[in-house]
């Protein structure tokens, strides 16, 4: 399955929230997670069927956060949605995704806010 978009700024606090979960991260996957992540707006709502969820309890936030694998750019990445925006009552929509991987995927491809991008799943 593939999903399409194009890439979009997030809100600035994904920083904050990766280094929290990184560790729970590496213990999973083995991968070390860059800090922040790659937003993209979807063409269309895409409701997460999570591979695996990180509880509250494990990295001191108050919602679970739903894990995807995924690849782009033939680079294995995660998408990460809190449960919050899963249902429409947080930070973004159910058309944005956040992708987290081991590397920057904005300065390794010089990606800019508009440009189009495919997401498989």
């Amino acid at each position: 399955m593939n999903l399409n978009g194009n890439i979009t700024t997030g809100i600035g606090t994904a920083k904050m929230w990766v280094s929290k979960i990184e560790k729970i991260f590496y213990e999973k996957t083995g991968i070390k997670v860059f800090h922040g992540t790659l937003n993209v707006k979807l063409e269309n709502d895409y409701v997460i069927n999570p591979d695996w969820i990180i509880k509250p309890e494990e990295y001191g936030g108050t919602q679970n956060v739903l894990v995807k694998k995924c690849k782009i750019k033939d680079n294995i990445a995660y998408i990460v949605r809190a449960e919050k925006n899963q249902i429409g009552q947080g930070d973004h929509n159910i058309k944005i995704i956040e992708i987290v991987s081991n590397i920057n995927f904005r300065e390794k491809y010089n990606l800019k806010d508009g440009e189009d991008v495919t997401i498989q799943i």
